[in-house]
């Protein structure tokens, strides 16, 4: 059977074949199966969701069988085809199956770089549940769900056998594997080294919105219906691409682990400008963050979004785990015939700097009862605006948009000041029919199971604002 990567090399023949009309081109219809109709891949862009109900698989580590693209399996599968080198820049990974890769390839000769954000660069079976108990409630949930999983003979400690099975960052460190975080370069850390991508072999990107986790990719260790939060990844091959993305992973790299603190972080990164690159059928422009503060708006990545959104004529379909950068927000209202529809993550949807209020027309402060500078709650307020219903314990962690059901913007990146100047980003806006359905056919999956306008969550927020701040 041909693997993802090979489907790359017959590109220009299926692609000349179905332009001609003589084949329909479909990776799914190879390798799915007990599907409903999924849709055709382009060869060189290949798009994967977490969630989707197009295809089946059976989570490795909870025995679950559930709908879904299996985007471990993805990862893995480009890892297993490299020859030559494997560079991973992730925020977190803690799959042991994704670790086994890289050691296995490690072990045959094949370069294997690793890029961590500093808060998960250390293995996390060193911590007891004593430690665990003593967190605050986002870390103690994600470090339960992690020790359950590592407690494998449930006798409420990990042993050293449990953590080499468990700990993937324990099995990558002990099989030598170099990697880097974000204090390699003498700090204490830069905003957030968020990157979610790898390249093998200077040819093929695996990217998208997905941490290499349990609850990024299967779902959480103690909540059997949890699904994973919301994500996609996207396969790509191109050598232009992949050398914008080696570039911004040798910045990070310097000299590697244990040399000098020429590491790369944050900021200090050189300017990278918009770089546009030719597929067939497809056209990719590439920007990665942060920019200095005194970079001109129209150079940084939200800038780039905010142009890229100016242009567009129909329709935009947002979903965002965050959203609250107030000039993306003040470019949409500047075109009123526009379809618009927003959904944006539960838990951040309604906070006091959410754009999703000024887009129903609120404005709600802080907990000190302030509200956001610059603030701008629209005139003509709109009611295609919401969240999606999810299983216990996911998030929709997405970070698209699908402009005129033609275009995707695509990434690291959320819609956030914080992305834009502190943190280690990527995005892609890519133009390419394919493409643009599979993000179709994600949103208004979403989109249908979404509460919307002024939700009964929405009024409850309003009403606890007022008790406090009064109003």
């Amino acid at each position: 059977m041909l693997n993802r990567f090979q489907v790359g090399h017959l590109g220009l023949l299926a692609l000349t074949l179905g332009g001609l009309g003589l084949i329909s081109f479909s990776w799914n219809t190879w390798t799915r199966f007990g599907t409903s109709e999924p849709l055709p891949q382009d060869p060189y862009i290949q798009v994967f969701f977490n969630q989707t109900e197009t295809s089946v698989y059976t989570d490795p580590y909870r025995d679950i069988r559930r709908t879904g693209d299996d985007l471990e399996q993805v990862l893995i599968d480009a890892i297993n085809q490299a020859t030559s080198s494997i560079d991973v820049a992730v925020q977190e990974l803690n799959l042991p199956d994704i670790a086994a890769a890289l050691i296995d390839k490690a072990q045959a000769g094949i370069e294997v770089r690793l890029i961590l954000e500093n808060q998960y660069s250390e293995p996390w079976s060193q911590h007891n549940l004593n430690w665990i108990r003593q967190q605050d409630d986002y870390s103690r949930g994600k470090y339960e769900n992690l020790f359950a999983f590592g407690d494998m003979n449930g006798d409420g400690r990990i042993s050293q056998d449990e953590a080499i099975q468990r700990d993937a960052i324990l099995m990558l460190r002990q099989a030598d594997i170099p990697i880097v975080d974000d204090t390699d370069d003498g700090t204490k850390g830069s905003g957030l080294m968020h990157h979610k991508f790898m390249v093998v072999d200077n040819r093929h990107i695996v990217m998208g919105s997905a941490n290499f986790t349990l609850s990024g990719i299967h779902g959480d260790w103690l909540i059997p219906e949890s699904r994973g939060n919301t994500n996609a990844l996207l396969q790509i091959t191109s050598p232009e691409l992949a050398t914008a993305y080696t570039d911004e992973f040798n910045y990070m790299w310097g000299d590697g682990p244990g040399g000098q603190p020429d590491s790369l972080f944050g900021s200090p990164k050189p300017a990278r400008p918009l770089q546009t690159i030719d597929l067939p059928n497809s056209q990719i422009s590439v920007h990665f963050s942060p920019h200095r503060a005194d970079t001109p708006r129209e150079h940084t990545t939200n800038g780039v979004i905010e142009n890229t959104l100016s242009q567009v004529t129909r329709s935009v379909d947002v979903a965002l785990f965050v959203f609250t950068d107030q000039g993306i927000a003040n470019a949409l209202v500047t075109n009123p015939q526009l379809q618009l529809r927003t959904l944006i993550d539960r838990s951040f949807i309604y906070r006091y700097h959410s754009e999703a209020l000024d887009m129903l027309g609120f404005a709600l402060p802080d907990h000190r009862c302030k509200y956001e500078k610059e603030n701008r709650p629209w005139d003509s307020a709109i009611q295609t605006v919401g969240y999606p219903v999810l299983a216990d314990g996911d998030k929709l962690h997405h970070k698209f948009a699908l402009l005129d059901d033609q275009t995707v913007i695509i990434g690291s990146h959320n819609w956030s000041k914080a992305a834009n100047h502190k943190n280690d980003e990527n995005l892609l806006i890519i133009k390419n029919d394919v493409v643009a359905q599979h993000f179709k056919q994600e949103f208004e999956r979403l989109y249908q199971q979404a509460e919307l306008g002024r939700t009964e969550y929405l009024i409850q927020q309003m009403r606890k604002s007022q008790e406090k701040c009064g109003g």
